[in-house]
């Protein structure tokens, strides 16, 4: 019998599965997560400052990913020079919810993007990953699904039983990378938030730990260098491969 699954108590009310053998998740540190193609470090305005406000102000291609505009979904691009960046950077890393982590490039140490845990509830086993920086030298690689692989990874084995991902529900973008890893959609919450004055609807998607070993395993198979060529080029996309859970 599953979590999701119900059974009658003895009043004759369907309530859910008992979890006779729960523990508490262990609570998430800092610490380096090592993957092959990029690092978790936690976040240091001392190491990371420099290279991570070169990398945010790197144009993309296209209005839709000049510096300002990779920012509309998280409210707005928050320091105007590298000064305001440095002291943005020391409020993140002071956090433990949010916790944050610069991800960096393990050949020439540059850090490439942010990322953080957030609505961190050991009692319930319950965990968001959230305030997804991923700069253009960083996104639509392997090193960025790898950085989610690994805090996937650190999460469940800490005994976390429900992994969030939340965005704006009109991130087009974040919504399709959720479902290309293995998140399952939960719905729109509807005026959530305000943001800027707007309207915010969140999108609301989740990871089980009893769905998480066949997402680990489909995701190691397109990291796994026999699904690159020489030229670094994935051979099949993570999309086309099938997700048995």
């Amino acid at each position: 019998m599953t979590p999701t699954e119900r059974h009658c108590n003895n009043h004759g009310q369907p309530v859910g599965t008992p979890l006779s053998d729960w523990q508490t998740a262990l609570p998430i540190r800092p610490k380096i997560l090592v993957g092959g193609r990029v690092h978790l470090e936690p976040l240091s305005a001392e190491r990371h400052a420099d290279s991570l406000h070169a990398a945010f102000m790197t144009p993309g291609e296209g209005p839709h990913d000049a510096p300002e505009a990779r920012w509309t979904y998280s409210g707005g691009l928050p320091f105007r020079s590298a000064a305001e960046h440095r002291d943005w950077l020391e409020a993140r890393a002071a956090s433990r919810d949010p916790l944050f982590f610069a991800l960096v490039d393990p050949v020439s140490g540059r850090a490439l993007g942010l990322a953080s845990y957030l609505n961190i509830v050991p009692e319930h086993g319950s965990i968001e990953v959230g305030h997804l920086h991923f700069t253009p030298p960083l996104r639509r690689t392997p090193a960025a699904t790898e950085a989610m692989l690994l805090m996937m990874r650190y999460a469940f084995a800490l005994g976390y039983r429900r992994y969030e991902w939340k965005c704006d529900a009109l991130n087009a973008a974040s919504r399709r990378a959720a479902e290309r890893l293995g998140f399952r959609f939960e719905g729109i919450f509807r005026q959530h938030r305000v943001v800027k004055g707007r309207n915010r609807d969140t999108a609301w998607f989740s990871m089980l730990d009893g769905e998480w070993p066949a997402i680990e395993a489909r995701l190691d198979r397109w990291l796994s260098p026999e699904n690159f060529d020489a030229r670094g080029k994935q051979l099949s996309s993570l999309s086309a491969l099938p997700l048995h859970v």
